[in-house]
């Protein structure tokens, strides 16, 4: 099957999902920049009351209501970092953004998926180094199905297609008992137009009753970046 028709029903497939979880997307834009988007979602009140917030190239998570915050573990932390005069951008779904951006994808050999039983939540997590020459990394952090090991899985480009993502999801989809975990490879997804049109593709393609947040950054070829946000919800000032 074309590229085109494979990203459009993966696009539909999450589309249809009603729980795909945290996911994420490393590409290339239409115009040519880096494409990276993150995106939160919910069923319990503690994971949907949140928002993103940016601080520069800097995305993160924060109580929408502080005042109803309950425990802050695995649901705060930064999602977005980068050392733009290292050309090096990084992206995940926890607490492993800030070790990544210091030492790079391979200090995950040293993580493990989440402790959150019974669901185990896979740890998800890209990186972008365009310092000499484009390199693109995402990892899968996973418990074996075998027992409570480890599975760690690395997928490496060094060429991002006009248009194409490569995109993670923590599930592969909604359940009543613990939540499946995502499995095979990156999957191919349309980055059509504009940041603000990636933004809203992406937004209307999650599930409305349990997105939370979505994040889009677009990387010029200087290492400047650019960042859209769209939260469910209003962040609440004390």
């Amino acid at each position: 099957m074309e590229p085109k028709l494979v990203a459009k029903a993966n696009l539909h497939n999450l589309s249809v999902n009603a729980y795909p979880g945290r996911g994420l997307i490393v590409g290339r834009a239409e115009t040519g920049e880096i494409a990276m988007v993150y995106w939160i979602m919910g069923r319990s009140p503690n994971s949907r009351n949140r928002v993103f917030v940016a601080q520069g190239g800097k995305v993160s998570t924060e109580f929408a209501d502080p005042s109803k915050g309950g425990d802050p573990a695995l649901v705060i932390y930064n999602a977005m970092l980068e050392y733009p005069h290292d050309g090096f951008y990084a992206v995940s779904n926890g607490a492993q953004t800030d070790a990544i951006i210091g030492r790079g994808s391979e200090v995950l050999l040293e993580w493990e998926y989440e402790p959150d039983a019974p669901n185990f939540t896979p740890r998800i997590s890209a990186t972008v180094s365009m310092s000499i020459k484009l390199s693109v990394v995402l990892t899968l952090l996973r418990k074996s199905p075998w027992g409570e090991a480890c599975e760690r899985h690395f997928y490496r480009y060094s060429h991002l297609e006009p248009g194409y993502g490569h995109c993670l999801t923590t599930y592969a989809g909604d359940s009543a008992l613990a939540l499946p975990a995502f499995r095979g490879e990156p999957l191919l997804v349309p980055l059509e137009g504009a940041i603000d049109e990636v933004a809203s593709a992406y937004w209307e393609a999650l599930n409305e009753e349990n997105r939370v947040s979505l994040a889009v950054k677009f990387v010029g070829a200087r290492g400047k970046s650019r960042v859209r946000l769209i939260n469910r919800y209003e962040k609440i000032l004390a």
